[in-house]
């Protein structure tokens, strides 16, 4: 099989077993924009690598499916960003919500 074949059959399988077992890991370097009762964080930008839930890796892997772009994916991964990274699952920052202002690079790893 040729490596043009094989690659993409690799990236599917790698996908599909991510989004309802484990989740993935997204590194992404983007200017945040946040909201949350007495936040003084202003917005910067970040360059973040963090783990995301499989519920949201699911939701990714299905938009990117039917089609999505880049742009469509930025509010669920910022959601999944800030549930991950800003409050460590909900454990801190309680209502925060962290919007893209501006991306420069997102990829990830199942």
């Amino acid at each position: 099989m040729a490596e043009s074949e094989w690659q993409p059959q690799v990236r599917v399988q790698a996908r599909t077993q991510a989004s309802p077992s484990r989740g993935m890991t997204v590194e992404v370097t983007a200017s945040f924009g946040f909201t949350c009762t007495g936040s003084s964080d202003d917005g910067r930008e970040r360059q973040i690598t963090t783990d995301i839930s499989p519920t949201c890796t699911k939701q990714i892997r299905d938009l990117q499916e039917a089609g999505a772009t880049e742009e469509d994916l930025h509010p669920i991964l910022a959601e999944a960003i800030a549930e991950s990274y800003f409050t460590e699952w909900g454990t801190r920052a309680d209502g925060l919500r962290a919007d893209f202002t501006s991306v420069s690079k997102i990829s990830f790893r199942f």
